[in-house]
Parts: C-alpha cells; sequence; structure tokens
C-alpha cells in the first residue's frame, strides 16, 4: 500500500464526515418529527459499480446499513438490464420497493448519482421515514394487511429529481396517493438536500486528497474491515450453536412464528443458518431478504464494534438464503412489520446463539420492538388531518459487565423517541405520564434495563389508532440462569372501558374519540446469569429507586427488604440470607 497509515484514518474519518453532515442536514430540515427529532434516518456513500457499502453517517440507522446497500446495487441492476433510466448529473431517484432491496414502504430512499469529470465516480443515498405512504390505515402499519398493496404506494426506481429539477407529475402522483401529503413537501427537500450537502462535502474531500488516492483508501479500507472481521472470528471457538426467538404473530394468524438459527464458525467465517424457520406468513410480519441479511449484519455490529462499516466487514458473514420461510418474503406478502420488529427479533436470535461462544461479549436480549403506535385523523382545533407515528424505547439486556440500558433505543437503530413536547405540539394529543416500566426488567447477575410506560390521550377530533409491535407474548430471553424481561402491554381506554387487542400488540384501526387513552408499556431486557448472585445492595438500591417492589425483590432475587412505618426501607440481612440459600438449594417459592 503506497498511502501512509495517518492519510488513511485521515480519508476515513473524511468520509466518515461526509455522511454525518448529511444525515444532520437531514434532520435539521425535515418537517415530520419522526425524523427531524426522532432521526429515523440514514445517509451513506456506496460503490459506482456494485452499490457496496463505502461509509455511513453514525447517526443512521443500523439496520439500514445492508438494506441500503443492497437496495443501491438493485437500482444498478435495473439501469443495467435497462429497467430504469439511465442516470445523469443531478438526478435523484425516489424508490421505496421492499423486494428491491428494501424495508417497508414508509422507508424511503433516494439514491444520487455522484460524477467527477463526467463519470459515475460513487452513489449518494439516503433513507427517511415518511410518517404516511397510503394504503388502509394512516401511517402505513397495516397489522391485518394480507397484500403489499393494503400497505401503501409502491415506488420502483423513478427520477423524482431530473437534472436537478424535481418532477411535478411524479410528485403529484405519489402525493395523491398518500395522506397529509401537503406536508411532505418539508419531507422530500430535505432529503434531496442531504444529498447535495453530501457531493459538495466529498467535492472538497477528493478535491484535497486527490481521486485516485480516495478511491485507493477505498479499497484499503474494504480490505482492513474484512481482515479485521476475520481476526474476530478467529479467536472463537469452534462449533455450531442454535438458538429460537419467537415473534408473537402476524397480526393475522394468532400464533407464533419460529426464527430457528444456527450458527457454524468455519475458520474464519460465520455461516447462519435459518433453516426451520417459519413458512410465509398471511400478515405483515414476512422480512425481505436485504432486511434479514441487514439484521443480521447489525447483530454482529453489536457483537463487533471494533470493525468500521463498510462491505468488507460483511464478507466474512455468510447467510444461507432462507428459502421458504418468512424471512425471504417476495411480492405480494405484506411486509410492514419486517424492518421495525423481525430484524430485531432476528438480531435476538443472533445473539441468543453468539452468547453460547461468546459470553462475555454478548448480551441478554434488548426489548426488540420499535414500538409502532401510528394515530391518524382529523385536528378539529385546526382544521386539518394529520398522521402521528411514535416510536418508543425498552430495555437492554444485562451483560457480562453490568445491567441493562433503561428506555434505550431499539437494537436496530439509535432513532430516539421524539420529546413529548413537540408531539403535543404537533398534534391533538396530551401524555399524562411517560416514565420506566417499574418491574420490567428481567432478573439476573445483572439484570436487564427497564422499558418504557405512557400514556396519552386524544384532545379534539376524531382519529384511527394502529399498533404493531411485538413481545407481547414472549418476554426477551434472558441467557447464562437470567430470566426473561417483562412483555410489551398495550391498552386502550374508551368510555371507561378496557381493550386489549386479540394480538396483544398488534391492532389496527381502533376509532378513537376526544377523551380516550392509549396505555403503551414496553418490554424489559432480558437477566443476565443467576439472579441469586446479583448482590443484595444493588437489588435494594432497585427497589429504594421504585423500579422493583419489595415483593419482587423478594420473589426474583431472594432478597427482603423491611419497611418501616415512616416509608423507611431497609434490608433484612438475616431474612435474605435464609431465603437466598432456601431458594438456591431448590426449597424456595
Amino acid at each position: 500500500m503506497s498511502l501512509d497509515p495517518i492519510t488513511l484514518s485521515v480519508i476515513q474519518a473524511g468520509l466518515q464526515q461526509v455522511c454525518d453532515e448529511m444525515d444532520l442536514s437531514f434532520s435539521r430540515a425535515a418537517f415530520s418529527p419522526v425524523i427531524a427529532e426522532a432521526n429515523d434516518r440514514s445517509d451513506g456513500i456506496y460503490a459506482a459499480d456494485d452499490g457496496a457499502l463505502i461509509a455511513q453517517g453514525a447517526g443512521g440507522l443500523p439496520v439500514f446499513v445492508g438494506t441500503m446497500q443492497y437496495s443501491t446495487a438493485e437500482l444498478i441492476r435495473l439501469i443495467g438490464e435497462g429497467r430504469a433510466a439511465a442516470p445523469d448529473p443531478g438526478d435523484i431517484y425516489i424508490v421505496n420497493d421492499p423486494y428491491l432491496g428494501g424495508t417497508h414502504l414508509m422507508d424511503v430512499r433516494f439514491v444520487r448519482p455522484y460524477y467527477r469529470d463526467g463519470k459515475l465516480w460513487c452513489w449518494l443515498s439516503n433513507t427517511g421515514h415518511w410518517p404516511d405512504t397510503g394504503g388502509a390505515v394512516p401511517g402505513g402499519f397495516s397489522a391485518s394487511a394480507t397484500a403489499v398493496e393494503q400497505e401503501g404506494l409502491r415506488l420502483p426506481p423513478v427520477k423524482l429529481f431530473k437534472k436537478g429539477v424535481m418532477d411535478e407529475e411524479i410528485y403529484a402522483i405519489i402525493c395523491s396517493n398518500i395522506r397529509v401529503s401537503d406536508q411532505r413537501i418539508g419531507d422530500v427537500k430535505a432529503q434531496a438536500a442531504a444529498l447535495d450537502v453530501g457531493a459538495d462535502r466529498l467535492d472538497l474531500l477528493l478535491g484535497r486528497y486527490g481521486d485516485g488516492t480516495v478511491a485507493e483508501a477505498i479499497a484499503e479500507l474494504r480490505k482492513r474491515a474484512s481482515r479485521q472481521m476475520r481476526e474476530m472470528i478467529a479467536r472463537m471457538p469452534e462449533g455450531s450453536w442454535q438458538s429460537v426467538a419467537y415473534v408473537d404473530s402476524d397480526g393475522v394468524v394468532d400464533q407464533p412464528l419460529e426464527i430457528r438459527l444456527k450458527i457454524s464458525r468455519q475458520e474464519d467465517r460465520l455461516v447462519f443458518d435459518f433453516g426451520g424457520s417459519s413458512p410465509p406468513c398471511r400478515g405483515p410480519m414476512n422480512s425481505v431478504l436485504a432486511t434479514t441479511l441487514s439484521s443480521v449484519y447489525l447483530a454482529i455490529r453489536h457483537i463487533f464494534p471494533e470493525v468500521p462499516i463498510s462491505a468488507g466487514a460483511f464478507e466474512p458473514l455468510e447467510v444461507i438464503r432462507p428459502e421458504g420461510t418468512f424471512l425471504d418474503a417476495h411480492y405480494p406478502r405484506p411486509v410492514s412489520g419486517c424492518a421495525a420488529e423481525v430484524s430485531q427479533r432476528i438480531a435476538e436470535a443472533v445473539f441468543a446463539t453468539m452468547v453460547q461462544a461468546l459470553p462475555d461479549k454478548v448480551t441478554a436480549a434488548p426489548a426488540g420492538t420499535s414500538g409502532n403506535f401510528a394515530l391518524g385523523g382529523h385536528n378539529a382545533e385546526r382544521g386539518r388531518d394529520f398522521v402521528m407515528y411514535q416510536l418508543s424505547g425498552g430495555g437492554y439486556g444485562g451483560n457480562a459487565e453490568g445491567d441493562g440500558l433503561s428506555n434505550g433505543c431499539s437494537t436496530i437503530g439509535i432513532s430516539k423517541a421524539p420529546p413529548v413536547e413537540i408531539m403535543e405540539q404537533a398534534f391533538p394529543v396530551l401524555y399524562h405520564h411517560y416514565a420506566l416500566h417499574e418491574g420490567s426488567a428481567g432478573a439476573g447477575r445483572t439484570r436487564g434495563g427497564f422499558g418504557l410506560d405512557y400514556e396519552l390521550e386524544l384532545r379534539n377530533g376524531e382519529a384511527r389508532a394502529s399498533f404493531v409491535m411485538d413481545h407481547g407474548r414472549f418476554g426477551p430471553q434472558g441467557v447464562l440462569g437470567g430470566s426473561d424481561g417483562d412483555v410489551n402491554k398495550v391498552v386502550v381506554l374508551r368510555d371507561g372501558e378496557s381493550y386489549v387487542p386479540p394480538h396483544l400488540s398488534k391492532e389496527q384501526d381502533i376509532p378513537l374519540q376526544p377523551g380516550d387513552r392509549v396505555w403503551v408499556r414496553t418490554p424489559g431486557g432480558g437477566g443476565y446469569g443467576d439472579p441469586l448472585e446479583r448482590p443484595a445492595g444493588a437489588v435494594f438500591e432497585d427497589v429504594r429507586l421504585g423500579r422493583y417492589t419489595p415483593d419482587q425483590a423478594a420473589s426474583l432475587y431472594g432478597v427482603m427488604i423491611s419497611t418501616a412505618a415512616d416509608g423507611a426501607m431497609s434490608l433484612d440481612e438475616d431474612g435474605t440470607s435464609a431465603r437466598r440459600a432456601a431458594m438456591a438449594s431448590g426449597k424456595g417459592p
């Protein structure tokens, strides 16, 4: 290699900075809170010839690491076959087709060719979660869809911008098929502007170091990422490991779906085999191949964060195509739950398998749901329609080094829930509380994190509520003797009565009137290790802070806590020792 290490590191950081600035520009200019506040978006740079990932913003969703790579590759393929128009400078393609390297229809991708001296040098791409793309229900999360057409408008790669000018006719078609279309122009222009920023910053980087030097650095970084991943794998013990993770139901048939995974280390490669997983399902919990692959990549990224993100990091990971299962969906299977829910259950299966080989590096299962809650209706005070999308966090799994994070973002990304104040300002809702889901953490030597507990009320007008969540039937898995985290809980309070969806956390088109409320409690993370090995003082501190009740401390950990008449609590050392000894011998409750 002719590049010195310092120059290589500087160029690597420069490529990362280009993507970070695209991310920042996108969020700051976007109209929708799900992008502007929750950062449900991602930006990246992709190779001109095959769409391979070169760099992605640190603030982008990890689940888009793989999918944007595959969607760019699909665009290149379609152009080569003459099924998509050839690019010109200033063009921007729009595409959300899940079967062309995508996720669900709400994740809309923009792709822009980047030229140097008249030659295509690379592709710039980003993905943003649009609050609505049409379909049967506001927000697109149709819990009982049986075909993708019921989920919204499906767009193949078409040029929304041609030589820098937006095609008003194509935009009109889009607007005619989505709700609150007058508000989408803010997101569209923000998404396009982020790619403009990327092109400008890439001009500066290439102008400073030279096209050839940067190209050489990109090739070298890809080789090094592959080599680093192989070195990480080579440190693992030899063998094969298996696990099973469950999806509550597909939203239509009230039966669990199984994700069966076997991971084998073969020298410096890992082979992932999902054979035996459930067949394609009727409801929207099918996963397209790109999302399945990306879910594996992001899970391994959690386990080996030291390996830089690039296409090279994925080369030692072989995923046997899960044909004939719900993890390899084909048209017209509905897929609205694939990116936000099934992807996390795939990651959970990877964690549950890899923790057997690397117990010191892998966590127990995290909450594993994005908490997708869409509310659409009419704001009577403002005289206009609205579509609100709420995502929420949950507990992370315990690990060898400590307790899981409470109310952390979902496994698939670093999106955060929009601030309550922003949601109340933008939509006719009032949050009655927003707190930790107490008692939800899975018990263990290190416990899981706690989920989220929130309740909101519709203030005026009328609306329809839809949910596509998961872990309502099975809590996140504990490992190495740890307990599962508590399940996801959804309750709709209407006219003084409580309604729990038959599929627990999946439902659509629930009518709401002013005063009606929605109460959601997200899962806690799984526990790690034997709960009896947790220090009594750590249990006492959780009780003192209100995270567990004294009864929960006794039943989960064998720790006895006394409460005085004035409310003061104290640790009963004698009772704790006796109870823990009884539980350890199998004689306790």
